[in-house]
C-alpha cells in the first residue's frame, strides 16, 4: 500500500467504527474543506483509509479507479495535513478540515469546483 511506509494495518478507533456508516462498496465520500472554509475537493475512503488519516493527519483516500490508496500529495507534493476529522449527523459523510498546501485538484487548479460554477435563475 502507497503511502504507508511502516505499518499498513490501520484501525479504526471504535467510537468511529460505531458511528460510520460505509456504503455497500465499504466507501464513505469526504469532503475536503481547506482551514479557510473554501470546499476543495470530494474523495473516498474506506475504513483503512479513515484510520490512517486520523493516525498520520496526513488525507489519505481510496482510489475507486486505481483500486489502491493514495495519500494526497505523495506524487504532486500538494498534501494536505488533516487539522480535524468529522462524520456528518447519519455518519454516511466525513468532512475533513484540511492546511492544504499547492493545488487539491489533479487539474492543477486550488479547488475541484472552480471549472463550473452554475447560474442560478
Amino acid at each position: 500500500m502507497a503511502g504507508f511506509p511502516v505499518n499498513p494495518i490501520r484501525t479504526l478507533p471504535q467510537a468511529v467504527c460505531d458511528k460510520v456508516r460505509f456504503n455497500a462498496d465499504g466507501l464513505v465520500p469526504a469532503v475536503v474543506q481547506a482551514d479557510s472554509g473554501e470546499v476543495l475537493m470530494l474523495a473516498w475512503m474506506d475504513s483503512v483509509a479513515l484510520a490512517a488519516t486520523i493516525q498520520t493527519r496526513k488525507a489519505t483516500y481510496w482510489s475507486r479507479s486505481r483500486q489502491e490508496y493514495w495519500v494526497k500529495g505523495e506524487t504532486s507534493g500538494n498534501t494536505q495535513d488533516v487539522l480535524g476529522v468529522s462524520l456528518d449527523c447519519d455518519g454516511d459523510t466525513v468532512l475533513l478540515r484540511v492546511h492544504q498546501h499547492g493545488a487539491a485538484c489533479h487539474t492543477g487548479t486550488r479547488t475541484c469546483f472552480d471549472d463550473f460554477p452554475v447560474t442560478l435563475e
